[in-house]
């Protein structure tokens, strides 16, 4: 199953429709994408695996491989790096996105397969589906749903599902 989502702010989870947030710069070719540009790329992006904070709920119910986070784990967002695009082990001496946050958006994320088979120095990282700050402001790039929406997608998720991104015209 897919579950899409669309530069308008919305994706289907199922019948129903749960606003998002992407990118500020909009969904762009993921042939276009680079590391840092703000934008969500469109495709459809396998679902690879999950992480979440213990301290801060149960494990999702899902049937894709799930990992409890530590404070040591982070994201390799250095192209110049070999780790590029990949689970790294804090401290990390390349640049990283540090998984656990105090901000609640990263309790549970998401891993989808952009730019990781294998991945491609300076086509973006971390294109995650993850928890949405209040009044769903743009994010780096990800796609982000509300905590409720991103359990209840969990709870469907069957191995091979992915994540859509498509620009709606």
């Amino acid at each position: 199953m897919n579950y899409l989502a669309t530069s308008d702010g919305w994706l289907d989870i199922g019948e129903r429709r749960v606003r998002c947030a992407l990118g500020p710069a909009g969904v762009i070719p993921a042939s276009a994408k680079r590391e840092g540009d703000g934008a969500s790329p469109a495709g459809v992006w396998p679902i690879r695996e999950v992480w979440y904070r213990p301290d801060r709920g149960p494990p999702p119910a899902c049937e894709v491989r799930v990992h409890a986070m530590t404070p040591e784990d982070g994201w390799c967002d250095d192209p110049a790096d070999p780790a590029y695009n990949t689970h790294v082990t804090l401290p990390y001496p390349a640049s990283h996105e540090r998984l656990w946050r105090e901000d609640g958006v990263y309790d549970i994320v998401v891993v989808l397969g952009h730019n990781d088979d294998p991945p491609v120095p300076g086509m973006g990282s971390a294109i995650f589906l993850h928890i949405c700050r209040p009044g769903f402001p743009p994010t780096e790039g990800c796609v982000a749903i509300a905590r409720a929406d991103l359990e209840e997608l969990l709870d469907r998720v069957r191995p091979g599902d992915a994540v859509e991104i498509r620009p709606v015209p």
